[in-house]
């Protein structure tokens, strides 16, 4: 079905020869990369890494938001002429609020991605699985279960999109008998619960999006803001 909500509608892979299955796409534009615009632009980390630990070292981010619309925001907004802001500065801000904040970009795209396709799917998320390199930051994946309200699912083998393909090959050619067969090897890692209140939960969330606002249509296709 076509997304009504700004995802992208792709085929996904099918081993059943003749029968298409499609998807729900959130291309999100930057997330992990703005981690590495602290390090090596602004230079506030000497490794990705350092990012958990210094964003653990503060309770919150201070009231600071940060958007991370370097080139752009992409799904469900699609405005590529959104530019990068971080908003609520303050004489306490300190390099730790600013790496939380964006390690908190990262779960505030997710959930609207998240929530364009339950919009798109009718259906209510009761479970995020995640994969990928980012999701080693436990703290990452605990904002992310706050910021959601809804347990985050770590595997024990976090590259899914490399498994999945191998998995599908293994299928294709008669390695494996069926997919309930292959879905009895995926184990579960770690569960991340929510611990954040809904009330602060909504708060923090209707922030973002009043961020997102500012951010959008920064500038024009001359390269100049609005009006200037």
């Amino acid at each position: 079905m076509a997304s009504k909500s700004g995802l992208l509608t792709t085929i996904a892979a099918s081993p059943a020869e003749g029968r298409a299955e499609y998807a729900l796409e959130g291309s999100i534009f930057i997330t992990g990369a703005a981690i590495q615009w602290l390090r090596d632009g602004l230079q506030i980390l000497a490794t990705t890494a350092d990012s958990e630990l210094l964003a653990a070292s503060v309770p919150d981010t201070g009231g600071v938001y940060f958007v991370p619309a370097f080139v752009g925001l992409g799904a469900p907004h699609w405005d590529m002429y959104a530019r990068g802001a971080i908003l609520g500065l303050t004489r306490g801000t300190t390099r730790a609020h600013l790496v939380r904040a964006a390690l908190e970009a990262i779960a505030y795209q997710t959930r609207e991605v998240l929530e364009a396709a339950a919009s798109d799917a009718a259906l209510n998320l009761k479970e995020l699985r995640v994969d990928g390199g980012a999701t080693a930051n436990d703290l990452l994946m605990q904002i992310q279960a706050d910021i959601l309200g809804t347990p985050v699912v770590r595997p024990v083998v976090t590259e899914t999109t490399a498994l999945g393909a191998a998995y599908l090959a293994g299928l294709a050619v008669g390695y494996w008998k069926s997919r309930e067969e292959i879905a009895q090897n995926w184990a579960v890692d770690r569960r991340f619960l929510p611990e954040m209140h809904a009330a602060r939960r909504d708060h923090q969330y209707a922030n973002w999006r009043r961020a997102v606002a500012r951010a959008a249509g920064w500038t024009t296709p001359e390269g100049n803001a609005p009006g200037a």
